[in-house]
């Protein structure tokens, strides 16, 4: 696919990045914009464009593609005066597609939660079984950055991703189905469709479920007829992978549903069951999900990855007989917090400390269903380990697992975590060996 106008990248993240390459290696003399809402536009080879000035770019033709990145909401008005004016918007993932799909074999995975231990447990045990798989998306590199290296490809997608993703998979898999990003695609109602476009498409390539999309009446109705679900694992399969799920570092039920769902995808593809049990023997959690930390002698946990009252929800259950300390909250995407409410006492939380903003709505919620819980609210994390260090007899783990994304005091969920782990440091002497 050669550009025969100038190009607008929309976003300066890592996608950006990898779709500027792309575009410097098939067309090296093609002029390149860039824009962001926020934030550096700090891409070689550049020229910047302010967003105000795009609507008179797109008036003038100044480009004829827009390439945006997954973070910047696809129902931006600008994309429809594009599209208006004949300017196609597309992705990196997209133009991945376009270039490299053909003669690959594509596993995608998409859902609330689980997706990137999904993929990456579907990729350990695809290439433990000897089958040259890579691993490209929201874990992995940018889809364009794995080019046509391999023969399989898995791809864990975001609801960004699927919006609007316009070629299909070989499988495709949604973990569960939650309410999230409500931001980005502007309703509830508008995240389910585009999460599920990934399978509510034409072609009849089969489906996989996790336990926790199994029963949901949408992904039902996406699914369109039960006859693309791969089938589930046999007796001896499942005995197979819980056992190896029980020694590895999958800690957690849901993780042994996503081992579940992993291994049945693995077998669809082409993998062995002593490459699955290699695969999960392998697995190391992803950085920022149920991470473990051990200072002064307690335990300390960064989920900061977690973004859903239901990941929260998952990373508790995972700590069940101890006394836990609960940090959470973060921006605002409407999450409802009256269901983990309720639910905190039975998971051992002994301790809530809440962030802004959505942390005041768990504060609120939290002492109306468990009054017993000792819970404050604090301006910032520092003020919250603060608190935290003067009320240490009272838990004997702290979990940051915020059920919100990080955006409205820190730049991403990475910096979240590590400043966690840097107060548990500083605050609550050195690590234990």
């Amino acid at each position: 696919m050669l550009f025969e106008e100038p190009v607008l990248i929309y976003g300066a993240g890592r996608e950006a990045v990898s779709t500027r390459a792309y575009l410097k290696a098939i067309q090296p003399d093609l002029k390149v914009f860039v824009t962001v809402d926020s934030g550096p536009a700090d891409i070689a080879d550049t020229a910047f464009m302010a967003p105000e000035d795009i609507k008179d770019a797109i008036r003038v033709h100044r480009f004829g593609d827009i390439i945006k990145s997954p973070g910047v909401s696809r129902y931006k008005p600008v994309f429809d005066l594009a599209r208006d004016a004949g300017i196609a918007v597309t992705s990196n993932l997209n133009l991945w597609g376009h270039a490299y799909r053909d003669g690959r074999t594509v596993i995608a995975i998409s859902g609330t939660k689980g997706k990137s231990t999904t993929a990456t447990l579907v990729h350990l045990m695809l290439t433990r079984s000897g089958i040259d798989a890579g691993l490209a998306g929201n874990v992995g590199v940018a889809p364009l950055d794995i080019a046509d290296k391999h023969a399989v490809v898995v791809l864990e997608l975001s609801s960004y991703q699927t919006a609007d993703m316009n070629f299909l998979p070989d499988i495709a898999a949604i973990t569960n189905l939650y309410p999230e990003h409500v931001d980005w695609h502007g309703s509830v109602e508008r995240y389910y469709r585009d999460k599920l476009h990934l399978i509510d498409r034409d072609g009849g390539f089969p489906v996989a479920l996790g336990a926790g999309a199994k029963g949901n009446a949408l992904v039902a109705k996406a699914t369109r007829d039960h006859r693309r679900l791969l089938r589930e694992l046999n007796a001896e399969e499942l005995a197979i992978v819980e056992s190896a799920a029980s020694r590895s570092r999958l800690r957690g039920a849901h993780n042994l549903d996503n081992a579940v769902l992993a291994a049945q995808i693995a077998l669809a593809a082409g993998g062995t069951l002593d490459g699955i049990v290699q695969g999960i023997r392998a697995f190391m959690p992803l950085p920022h999900r149920l991470e473990e930390h051990k200072f002064g002698g307690m335990t300390f946990v960064d989920d900061s990855i977690s973004t859903t009252p239901e990941a929260t929800k998952a990373a508790l259950a995972a700590y069940p007989g101890q006394r836990l300390a609960l940090i959470a909250g973060g921006h605002e995407r409407e999450q409802d917090y009256d269901e983990l409410a309720h639910l905190l006492a039975g998971y051992g939380v002994t301790t809530l400390a809440c962030l802004p903003v959505t942390g005041s709505r768990l504060a609120q919620a939290t002492e109306q269903a468990a009054p017993g819980i000792d819970v404050f609210t604090a301006p910032d994390l520092e003020a919250a380990m603060q608190a935290l260090l003067a009320r240490r007899e009272g838990f004997d783990a702290v979990i940051l697992s915020p059920g919100a994304p990080s955006y409205n005091q820190f730049k991403n969920f990475e910096d979240r975590g590590q400043r966690f782990i840097a107060l548990a440091r500083t605050l609550f002497a050195a690590p234990t060996r």
